[in-house]
Formats: C-alpha cells, sequence, structure tokens
C-alpha cells in the first residue's frame, strides 16, 4: 500500500514538472517565431503612461535600448509627424470601441532613417478590469517600397499604353491625311468609297475631280514653297466652298476629289462645281508674287453604292476637260465614255502599228523659190492601217500626243526616211536632205543624243523641225546643249510653223536655227492682203538680219510662188508644187529632172479631192 500509495502521490508532481517544461517548450517556441518572423510585442494598459516591450520593439525603433517598460511618449514622438496625428486618433478610436487596433504610419530613426510600421493589436481587462491592449508590430518598408515600385510601373505602363495607342492614333491619322493639306488622302477616300458600295439605300452620290491648271509651271518658276502654299489654299478654298456633310481629299500631287451625298439634283451639282472652278480661279498672294492657276473639274453623279464607279467616271470627265483646253468643268455621259473607249483603242492599235512598222514617211517637196528645183523633202508621217487604209497624221498625231506616243512615231519616220535614203542612194539618186519633225518630248529625252550617234546618219542629210508649243524664251541650257551637239552631228535645225505663236524673235537668236519655215495660214492670204504681204515680207527681213534662211508653206498657186520669190523666200512647199507622196513615188520624182510641174488652183482643187 504504501509503495501504491508512494507511487499515486508522485504522479501529480511529475504531470506538474511535465506541463511546466511543455510550457517552458512552447514559451521559446514562440519566442524564437516572434524573434524569426521580427514582429515586435507590446502591452499597454490604458491610463498608464508606460507601455511593456519587448526586445524586438527596441530593434524595430533602433532606440538602442533594452528596458521592458518605456513610455507612451518613447512611441508617439518615433511616429513621423505627418502621420501622428493620424496614429493617434486611430488608438483612441480603438480605446473609444474596446475593439481592435489597426494602423500603419511611418516612423523616423534617431539617424533620419524613415521606415513603415504595421500595428495591430486586441483588447482585454486586466487584473481588477484594467483596460488595456496587447499587439504586435513589425517593419513593412520592404512592402512598401515594392508595392510603390509596382505603382510607379503601373503608372509608367498606364503612360506609356495611353503615349502608345496615341501615337497609333497619331500613325493612323497620318496614314489616312495628306501631311501638307490635312485633308484625307487616297487611302481614306477609298475606303469611304468601299463603306459607301457597302450601304443600302436609294441615296445619290457625286464625285467632283478636280486637276490644278498650270501647277507645275508655277512650281518649277516660284519655286516648290509656293506649289506648296497654293495645294495649302486650294484645299481650304474647295472645303470652304462644300459643306461639312460632305468630303474633300487630295489624292495625288495637284489632284483633288469631292464626294457629295443627296446634293439635290443636278443644277445643285452645276451650282457647286462652278463655285469652286471660281474660287480656284482666284489669285494667290505668296510673298511678292501673286501665284495664278485654275482648275479643271470632271463630274460624275449616281446611287452613291456605286461611288465607286463614280471615281473612274469623275476622271473620265476630267481627262475630257482638261483636253477640251482646261479651266472648265465637264459631266460624265455614256458618250464620252464610248469616244474616250475608242480612242485608247486607236492608242492600241498605234503601238501595234509602231511595232509593225505600218507608220511611214510620206514625202512632200521642197522647190529653190528662184530655180524651182527640189533641194528638199519633209518627211510626213502616214498609217497604214490594215483595216482603215491610210491615215492622214490628223487622225492619229492628237492620239499620239496624247498617249505619249509621239516621240516614237518621231523615231519611226526618222528611222525609215534613212532606209529610204539609203534605197534611193543604192539606184543612183542623190537624195536632198529630208526635214524630220522632232517633238518636244523626243528633244527631251536623254538618250536622244545616244541614239542619233548609232544611227550614224550622214552630215546634213536630216533636218530636224521643231513642232509642238516649245517655249523657247524659257528654255534651259541642258536642252539648248543638246542642240548644239545635234547641230555638230551635222543635223539642221528648223522652226516650223513661224507665225504661228510657236517661237519668237528671243528664241531665234537662243537657238540660231539654220531656217524657218513661215506658216501656210499667214501665207494663204499674201495673194489678196496688202498686210499680210507686208508681214511676211517682215519676217523675211527678220531672218536675214539673224542668217536664217526661210521656207514658205501652204504654196497652192503660181502667183503664191512668184510673189514669195520676190519678198525674198528661200525655198517654197506647198500643194501647187507637189503633194506627199510615197517612198517609190518620190524615187520616181527625183530620178526626174527636179523641176515640178505647178498646178492652179481649180486643178489643185481637183487632185487633193
Amino acid at each position: 500500500m504504501c509503495f501504491r500509495g508512494g507511487a499515486a502521490s508522485s504522479v501529480p508532481k511529475t504531470r506538474k514538472r511535465r506541463s511546466e517544461q511543455e510550457f517552458q517548450d512552447l514559451l521559446r517556441r514562440l519566442e524564437l517565431a516572434v524573434e524569426a518572423s521580427q514582429i515586435g510585442v507590446w502591452e499597454h494598459s490604458i491610463g498608464d503612461d508606460k507601455i511593456l516591450w519587448d526586445d524586438q520593439m527596441h530593434r524595430l525603433y533602433a532606440t538602442g535600448r533594452r528596458d521592458r517598460m518605456v513610455s507612451a511618449e518613447t512611441w508617439t514622438m518615433s511616429i513621423h509627424p505627418d502621420d501622428r496625428a493620424q496614429a493617434e486618433a486611430e488608438f483612441d478610436e480603438a480605446i473609444a470601441a474596446r475593439s481592435l487596433y489597426n494602423s500603419q504610419f511611418r516612423i523616423v530613426w534617431p539617424n533620419g532613417e524613415i521606415r513603415h510600421m504595421r500595428s495591430r493589436a486586441h483588447f482585454y481587462e486586466g487584473p481588477g478590469g484594467v483596460p488595456s491592449f496587447i499587439g504586435a508590430e513589425w517593419d513593412i518598408t520592404a512592402d512598401v517600397l515594392l508595392n510603390r515600385e509596382l505603382a510607379e510601373q503601373k503608372s509608367v505602363a498606364e503612360a506609356r499604353a495611353v503615349a502608345l495607342e496615341e501615337s497609333n492614333a497619331r500613325i493612323e491619322y497620318a496614314a489616312d491625311h495628306d501631311y501638307l493639306t490635312g485633308l484625307p488622302n487616297r487611302r481614306y477616300f477609298d475606303r469611304r468609297l468601299a463603306e459607301l458600295g457597302d450601304e443600302d439605300g436609294a441615296n445619290t452620290a457625286a464625285i467632283l475631280h478636280i486637276d490644278l491648271d498650270r501647277f507645275k509651271q508655277i512650281n518649277d518658276k516660284s519655286g516648290h514653297a509656293a506649289g506648296d502654299a497654293m495645294l495649302r489654299n486650294t484645299a481650304a478654298r474647295i472645303s470652304d466652298a462644300i459643306s461639312e456633310a460632305d468630303m474633300v481629299a487630295r489624292i495625288g500631287g495637284d489632284e483633288f476629289v469631292v464626294l457629295l451625298l443627296d446634293f439635290g439634283g443636278v443644277e445643285a451639282l452645276r451650282t457647286i462645281a462652278g463655285d469652286i472652278l471660281e474660287r480656284l480661279s482666284a489669285d494667290i498672294h505668296f510673298g511678292p508674287e501673286t501665284l495664278q492657276s485654275g482648275a479643271s473639274i470632271g463630274v460624275a453623279w449616281g446611287r452613291a453604292a456605286d461611288a465607286g464607279n463614280l471615281l473612274a467616271e469623275s476622271d473620265l470627265a476630267l481627262y475630257q476637260a482638261k483636253k477640251l483646253g482646261r479651266n472648265r468643268v465637264e459631266f460624265f455621259t455614256l458618250k464620252l465614255q464610248s469616244d474616250l473607249q475608242g480612242e485608247r483603242q486607236l492608242a492600241e492599235e498605234l503601238k501595234l502599228a509602231l511595232s509593225r512598222q505600218e507608220i511611214v514617211p510620206y514625202y512632200q517637196i521642197q522647190v529653190d523659190a528662184r530655180t524651182r528645183q527640189i533641194f528638199g523633202l519633209e518627211a510626213l508621217a502616214r498609217w497604214h492601217h490594215p483595216e482603215r487604209g491610210l491615215l492622214l497624221p490628223g487622225v492619229f498625231m492628237k492620239i499620239a500626243d496624247e498617249y505619249g506616243l509621239t516621240a516614237d512615231v518621231d523615231a519611226a519616220i526618222l528611222n525609215q526616211a534613212l532606209r529610204d535614203r539609203r534605197e534611193w542612194e543604192r539606184h543612183g539618186i542623190v537624195p536632198p536632205r529630208i526635214a524630220v519633225n522632232i517633238s518636244g518630248s523626243r528633244l527631251n529625252d536623254p538618250q536622244l543624243i545616244e541614239g542619233l550617234a548609232r544611227l550614224n546618219i550622214p552630215p546634213h542629210a536630216i533636218v530636224f523641225e521643231l513642232v509642238e508649243t516649245i517655249f523657247l524664251d524659257d528654255t534651259d541650257e541642258s536642252l539648248l546643249l543638246d542642240i548644239d551637239r545635234i547641230k555638230k552631228m551635222g543635223i539642221d535645225i528648223e522652226i516650223d510653223d513661224f507665225g504661228s505663236g510657236h517661237a519668237s524673235l528671243i528664241g531665234l537668236v537662243k537657238l540660231k536655227p539654220k531656217r524657218l519655215k513661215i506658216d501656210r495660214q499667214l501665207v494663204t492670204a499674201i495673194t489678196v492682203s496688202d498686210e499680210q504681204r507686208r508681214l511676211v515680207a517682215s519676217i523675211v527681213e527678220i531672218a536675214r538680219a539673224l542668217n536664217v534662211e526661210v521656207i514658205a508653206e501652204g504654196v497652192e498657186t503660181e502667183e503664191h510662188a512668184r510673189l514669195l520669190a520676190r519678198i525674198g523666200c528661200d525655198g517654197l512647199q506647198g500643194y501647187a508644187l507637189g503633194y506627199p507622196s510615197s517612198a517609190a513615188q518620190t524615187k520616181a520624182l527625183l530620178s526626174s529632172d527636179r523641176r515640178p510641174v505647178v498646178r492652179e488652183s481649180a486643178e489643185l482643187q481637183s487632185a487633193h479631192n
């Protein structure tokens, strides 16, 4: 029993020692955990100015002390001045509510470093019902700085996103608008037309296709700054002439288009187009200069859903407006479309004809005004059309000019004339010089001189007649240099149709041609008009003063021939002396005595018919 009793009495003591040991172990683990977490623990008895701090609290506040009891002032004075009032107010609210205390604030270490703290505490009643708080604090500076950095990065990212969006908007705007005038460009305009094509309804639309007249001359003469000013001014004037519901775009160098919706009928459309034309005809002041331009306008209208076709139709109408003299408004019609299609078909046939050598020279003789002996030939273009027969230049040369084929026609005539000349020489004929036309486009070809050199043209065998409206007063030095090189090859230069406005006295002095040809319109009336006769005589006197020979065109009677010889012309050319003839007919004529029979008026008219 005693054993049992002894054993029994030892059990509670063992359990007590085990419980104390477990408590101490638990306490050590708790202390280690708190220390590892770097969380400071504090206890504050309300009404007492003292606060119980553990060592970690002193480390958090960098007090350099270890005393367990600190004054409340130690805590409050460590708080950043800007956060102190808020932290104290939150603690007072927790006391009043006898509830959870939760606060975040900054503290200032003795060395001036600022740290961010989080403080949480629970309310409880101590011995005797004394209200108290027990809490914990930990340093959240790293978290605050990280969150701040993340916020800054987020702000930067958002700012970059905004900047990117604005940049994309600017890029999109630039892609859709003309940089100079700010108007929508061709891309924007085409998209708008596509949108109209996708819409249902019977709304009407019209497109005005506008091209500035003489813009290139203004650009060349006054400079690109003047050209830019004209384009900006044009954009503003067109915009002022239409409503906000309509649209104007710049789709090319000096090309603008206007899209009108529900414009109120054809007459209203004519009024709008006429108003724009008038506005664009007004002078533009650029510094000390006054710029004068104008515009050609092509108009097409129909269903809004067919707006895509309207652009092509307005372009055809614009082409017609420029073709008819510019500074005008032309409306698209089915007849216009048919005519232009016919011209384009003829242009395609002409390209094929050039490759097939269907463009050939017919030769008209030029005779000495005194002896009537043949001294020259003019090679005139003819087209041996496989279906329509022999075509005169009036049928196809305008088309050649409009489609950029004039230089090719000139080259074809020159090459064939050289072949004909070689053929005549093989038959013992000494050919006279042959005059061939050279257009402005061919004269400006940078490959012209090199190409002529390859042809090995005999000296004084070929003469170039300058045709078209060439502004000799404004001829640049490079062109004059090329003409001089042509002369050095033994190719004479003539001015054709002198007196029709294509040349000038200043141009003659600069160009120094071998001879000039008086236009037939001046020659025709010399038999009945003293004034015309004196005018032709004056031209001859001017030419003599410049040491330039003179050929008179349009000689249709013997009286013409005698008067022109008496006035002093060196050569004569006209139907009274000979019609343009094929190479074979010309060969036969050159084999004769080279003195043509002069036809009189009645015989001339009969032969011409």
